[in-house]
């Protein structure tokens, strides 16, 4: 049973706004140029406000956030292991349109590319020194007894959790929009329940925030990353001219690296998915498949294949009761959980409809199981060597009394240079230079994908499901993120882009909460016994 030809969502035919739908588009803007002025008016005022609002809603819906990410993990896992599972997303004899290393490279480096280059290292020696393990049971942290809880909660901010809430949202709108026959955009998600009235202003509204959400997620891995190539070039180069008194970058050097980095996204978003993202993706692939080589051959080998193993085990043992575990917000551990976990919850929901349908635009003719699999197992796989063996390396370090306490530090106060202090304790001269210089081109690239790969993202939600909008719409919106992410630094740094970000992230986990339940119900209701006997899907309207 196919949806095409049901949804209306009324795209502009002619003038500046021709392809877009203006009333999406326009309140978008209009919200987003309210913050934008507000934090750059009113900072002061800014800041108290986002700071605020945000300690109610982490006192208010800490719960709902843990069991709502837990939700997503066990939605994914369910239909991949169900008799759905074998559904194709699109025609059943459609092939799948990238090959299998183009289609990962481009989803992981949307998904979690810069977010591991500012974690990696830093967040296990975080946890190192204190995490609800630790905190419950009374213990020291710093010693090798921390160890293990200190991965298993690094495991699950980045693991099923992580990429489960971003397969959520892709497959959501991969399955209406290529089995369906609807557009590719958020609102199609809901037809099963809300049907019709999504052509009007109700579906508008979904999309409103969805763009909004998408838009504050990018801020965050924009900032965040920024905050990183700015630390580490003033680590490398030592010119004292990039950071201020207390040792953080300066405003000057963060804008400044902020608009190089946005003019390169756009011009790469302009050439498409099929050309600069995707090359652009595989130039990430490559150059991280090289530092983790590095830090493979040169750092804690052994430890870190040991570590890997037995964080694995723990971390498969302990899923659950983490997954639903809340602790009150006044509470130390409360405390803690709010800035790490919900903190990461929160991000990757902002962050899952543009990466959710950036994963839909890349899959279509894989079936839900290789979707699923490819998308959330396969990644966090990844993201956990990942850890084990950069973050294993500075643990290893700190232990044996190599590090003597600097890698600690940096993770504590400036988590951002943590990787550039782990290099130069491996190695030393020309070497350590060039992997210095490699990591800050993987950061620059990184932050390039993200960008250029949510500017399309963006213009595809407007443009009712359209992957490929007009490109002056493409570069209006690299200069709109740019400003987001400028006015939002300028106001209160990376912690009112974090803020914002929380609150934006609430009213779009309601949405991928109805977009469960609508997959659920057009499964139950059009799919059949066999789970294959539907007819081919039409192309998106």
């Amino acid at each position: 049973m196919s949806y095409s030809n049901t949804m209306e969502i009324g795209l502009s035919q002619s003038g500046f706004y021709a392809g877009l739908n203006p009333f999406v588009t326009l309140i978008s803007k209009a919200i987003i140029a309210l913050i934008v002025l507000y934090a750059v008016v009113f900072p002061e005022a800014a800041v108290a406000t986002l700071s605020a609002v945000n300690g109610l809603l982490l006192k208010t819906f800490n719960t709902y956030y843990i069991y709502t990410a837990s939700l997503f993990m066990l939605f994914c896992l369910g239909l991949a292991l169900s008799r759905y599972g074998r559904i194709r997303l699109g025609r059943e004899d459609e092939a799948p349109e990238f090959g299998f290393f183009s289609w990962f490279a481009m989803m992981f480096s949307a998904g979690m590319g810069i977010g591991l280059m500012f974690y990696s290292i830093g967040e296990p020696l975080y946890h190192f020194q204190s995490n609800p393990a630790l905190m419950q049971s009374g213990l020291e942290g710093g010693n090798a007894a921390a160890v293990p809880s200190a991965m298993r909660y690094s495991f699950l901010h980045w693991g099923l959790h992580a990429w489960g809430i971003y397969v959520s949202a892709g497959l959501c709108m991969a399955y209406f929009a290529f089995r369906k026959g609807l557009p590719l955009t958020i609102r199609s998600t809901l037809y099963p329940l809300l049907g019709r009235s999504l052509n009007g202003p109700l579906g508008h509204a979904i999309d409103v925030l969805a763009v909004v959400a998408t838009s504050l997620g990018v801020a965050t891995t924009m900032g965040t990353g920024v905050t990183q190539l700015v630390a580490g070039v003033e680590f490398i180069t030592g010119t004292g001219l990039l950071i201020n008194a207390n040792g953080e970058p300066t405003l000057t050097a963060l804008i400044a690296t902020l608009v190089l980095v946005m003019l390169l996204s756009t011009v790469s978003a302009l050439t498409g998915v099929t050309r600069g993202v995707k090359w652009l993706s595989q130039i990430n692939v490559y150059l991280s498949i090289g530092l983790l080589a590095f830090f493979m051959l040169l750092g804690s080998s052994l430890y870190s294949l040991v570590l890997f193993g037995n964080s694995l085990v723990d971390y498969a043992t302990n899923l659950m009761p983490m997954s639903f575990a809340v602790w009150d917000s006044s509470t130390e551990i409360g405390g803690w959980q709010n800035g790490w976990t919900i903190f990461y919850w929160a991000w990757w929901i902002a962050f899952a409809p543009f990466v959710g349908l950036f994963l839909a635009r890349i899959s279509r003719g894989r079936t839900i199981r290789e979707f699923v699999i490819g998308c959330m197992l396969i990644p966090s796989l990844i993201c956990f060597a990942w850890m084990a063996f950069m973050g294993g390396t500075g643990l290893d370090l700190e232990l044996n009394g190599t590090a003597d306490g600097a890698i600690t530090q940096a993770a504590s106060n400036n988590i951002a240079t943590v990787l550039f202090v782990t290099i130069d304790l491996l190695t030393s001269g020309m070497l350590a230079e060039l992997i210095k210089f490699g990591s800050i081109v993987l950061i620059i690239t990184y932050l390039v994908t993200s960008a250029d790969s949510g500017v399309l993202v963006l213009n595809t939600i407007m443009a009712g499901g359209n992957s490929d909008p007009l490109r002056r719409h493409r570069m209006v919106w690299g200069v709109i993120l740019t400003l987001v992410v400028g006015s939002l630094l300028l106001a209160g740094g990376l912690s009112a882009i974090k803020t914002a970000m929380i609150i934006g992230a609430l009213p779009f986990s309601l949405v991928m909460v109805l977009m469960c339940a609508s997959m659920i119900k057009s499964l139950l209701q059009t799919e059949g016994r066999s789970a294959t006997a539907t007819q081919p899907a039409s192309e998106p309207s």
